[in-house]
Order: C-alpha cells, then sequence, then structure tokens
C-alpha cells in the first residue's frame, strides 16, 4: 500500500500541499499550531482512510491489487478535495473521538 510520503515524493505540487494539509491535521498532543505535524499518526490515519475506502470488499486474487490502487487513488482524491477546504478535520480522527 502506498504511503503518505510516498503521495508527497511522487505528486505534483497540488498533491504535496495537500499531503501538507493532512499531516497539518495530525498536531503532537499539546504542541501549538505552528508546531511540526505528528507524521507517524498522519501516516497510519491514511492508511486507514485508504482501508475504510476499500471498506469490506473481498476482491478475488487477481483483483487485490487494482483494488488497493484504486481505494489509493481514491484516498489521495480525498486529500486534494478538503484541501481547498479550511480547518476540515481526518474522519480517522473523527471517527476515534466518537467512539
Amino acid at each position: 500500500m502506498i504511503t503518505l510520503h510516498e503521495v508527497h515524493e511522487q505528486g505534483d505540487e497540488a498533491i504535496k500541499a495537500a499531503v501538507l494539509a493532512f499531516g497539518s491535521r495530525h498536531p503532537f498532543n499539546g504542541a501549538g499550531p505552528d508546531a511540526e505535524p505528528n507524521w507517524k499518526w498522519a501516516e497510519k490515519h491514511f492508511t486507514y482512510l485508504i482501508e475504510a475506502i476499500m471498506g469490506m470488499a473481498t476482491p478475488s486474487q487477481a483483483g487485490t491489487t487494482a483494488t488497493v490502487r484504486r481505494a489509493e487513488n481514491e484516498a489521495i482524491g480525498f486529500l486534494l478535495a478538503v484541501n481547498s477546504r479550511p480547518n476540515y478535520r481526518c474522519p480517522i480522527c473523527v471517527k476515534w473521538q466518537q467512539s
């Protein structure tokens, strides 16, 4: 599965900005608003986002790679879509806070 770091490294400027914005939604606990993001959590939440998009799909062995690739592309699309929205919250963080 692709990592957030790989998305940043392989992406164009819009994707890089979206990755940085997603990272900024994951500050260290107690850190100020301008603190470095907690990239470990951002990476985990990006992976969880891909897994959530894949959902309960049970692809055939031959279709597993294609299913993962589609989910990765949708997750990247999500990052691009919310990047232009100020103060959006990571859906994984929201889900965990509600449980």
